[in-house]
């Protein structure tokens, strides 16, 4: 089983940066199709960024721009580089690998945006 341990959440003013980290378990992690996803109280999951074992990278549109995610694979990490960040930004954001049918989450981070 591959655990993800996340931080780098936190308390932010509006216009502010986060990094969030993503380090995980498996040595195959280059392999892996990665993901940050957030979610709020009582809403659906939704992919944030996402990048694949190849380097193509999406976001969502309400990120693009401001959001950047990374990989570094010799240290089996995943990021996501936020910045400008607004109050409609503040959620819980887990990372995600998959490969196959296999996919494990992190524990989830807080992100919240206020001022």
């Amino acid at each position: 089983q591959v655990q993800l341990v996340e931080s780098g959440g936190g308390l932010v003013q509006p216009g502010g940066s986060l990094r969030l980290s993503c380090v995980a378990s498996t040595n195959s992690f280059n392999l892996y199709r990665t993901g940050w996803y957030r979610q709020l109280p009582g809403k659906e999951r939704e992919l944030v960024a996402g990048m694949t074992a190849g380097g193509t990278k999406q976001y969502t549109d309400s990120v693009k721009g401001r959001f950047t995610i990374s990989r570094d694979n010799a240290k089996k990490t995943l990021y996501l580089q936020m910045n400008s960040l607004k109050p409609e930004d503040t959620a819980t954001y887990y990372c995600n690998i998959a490969l196959g049918n296999f996919a494990s989450w992190g524990q989830g981070t807080q992100v919240t945006v206020s001022s």
